[in-house]
């Protein structure tokens, strides 16, 4: 039985007594950590650390985190969707601690801050490397590098046996594929001249499936995989692709759909191969679209501009403090930048993948 067929009461009822358990067994964490791949939509901050333009480390980037109001290096004005789930997590599945960006002063620094995982994206990254090269991004291949190297560290440090657990029992989410096609395959007229659309995607099959037996063959066993989003929607794709519709771009969105369907196809063939690894590709285009065509049913007013100046096209270095309109309460808005949710549509988002991830732990 899928979880679409379960009662939404139920799947409350489920949740709520998971919490009260771990709340009464507090020494017993569900998972012992979480490792995070990918893009921009999960960076928290490892493009600090780079040399490139695609970075998020100066105002109003972090304007409403929690606490400091500062930047992190997170592509929005709060908290991402993954830092949602991690609050869910630190509470409900028993970590202690967010996993920090690889690259951070604190991780590099200090062992004992990876005993609960860490994150490892950076934003401009896709499938293919020469994605992330174009921007001087971490590729996923180097993700995994530090992966490897962080298992060496956590060994190290806390002994085989730990760093064996924490990698077999840590959930694993991996987000890409938007920037293969917005940075690269939309602007690059070689790769338009060699593909289609649907020959770009089948292409991009080869890269993911590589990844995650990679990451299998490293001892992880649940894995989370995201969709794209309707990447036709975006702020930046409307400006750049839509013409001047202002409404979404549905080519992009199409595009969008049949990436999708070809991930859960070669998600699924790799189940196949390998029994004792559970792999979900959460959806996170549906539930970003619901919030484009309907807003207000979530509390939103603006989901075609974004907050961050003119709401067109600034993102990363665009985005800068005195980029002229930028909206001063983002509360009401989907959109952040040209390209990144806001942190009230994260709240919602991760509220998705909360639920489509129950099968992880």
């Amino acid at each position: 039985m899928g979880l679409s067929s379960v009662p939404a009461t139920a799947v409350l009822l489920l949740l709520t007594a998971a919490t009260t358990t771990v709340r009464l067994c507090a020494a017993q964490a569900l998972v012992p950590g979480m490792m995070i791949f990918g893009d921009s939509v999960v960076d928290a901050g490892n493009n600090n650390r780079l040399p490139t333009l695609v970075r998020a480390d100066f105002p109003p980037y972090g304007r409403d985190f929690p606490e400091t109001h500062a930047p992190t290096g997170r592509f929005c004005n709060g908290k991402l969707a993954t830092d949602y789930t991690d609050d869910d997590a630190v509470e409900s599945l028993g970590l202690s601690s967010y996993p920090p960006p690889y690259l951070s002063e604190e991780a590099q620094s200090n062992n004992k801050s990876l005993l609960h995982g860490a994150n490892f994206a950076s934003g401009g990254a896709g499938y293919l490397d020469a994605t992330a090269a174009l921007s001087g991004a971490i590729s996923l291949s180097r993700q995994l590098d530090y992966f490897r190297e962080f298992q060496s560290r956590v060994a190290a440090s806390a002994g085989g046996q730990r760093a064996a657990a924490l990698t077999s029992g840590s959930i694993y989410l991996v987000s890409a594929g938007t920037s293969d096609y917005l940075q690269n395959y939309y602007v690059n007229p070689m790769l338009g001249a060699t593909y289609t659309p649907d020959q770009f995607s089948d292409a991009l099959m080869q890269p993911f499936t590589s990844f995650v037996e990679n990451l299998y063959n490293l001892g992880a066993r649940r894995i989370g995989v995201t969709s794209l989003p309707p990447t036709g929607c975006l702020p930046a794709s409307v400006t750049l692709f839509g013409g001047g519709s202002g409404g979404c771009v549905e080519r992009l969105n199409n595009d969008s759909l049949i990436f999708n369907r070809k991930l859960g196809a070669a998600a699924n063939a790799v189940k196949q191969r390998h029994p004792d690894m559970k792999l979900v590709v959460f959806d996170i285009y549906q539930p970003l679209l619901d919030l484009v065509s309907n807003p207000t049913s979530a509390g939103f007013f603006e989901s075609r501009r974004a907050c961050c100046g003119t709401g067109t096209i600034e993102t990363s270095v665009l985005c800068h403090q005195s980029a002229p309109g930028t909206c001063a309460n983002a509360t009401g808005y989907v959109f952040w930048d040209g390209f990144h949710p806001t942190d009230a549509a994260n709240k919602v988002l991760a509220d998705s993948l909360l639920l489509q991830g129950l099968q992880l732990i």
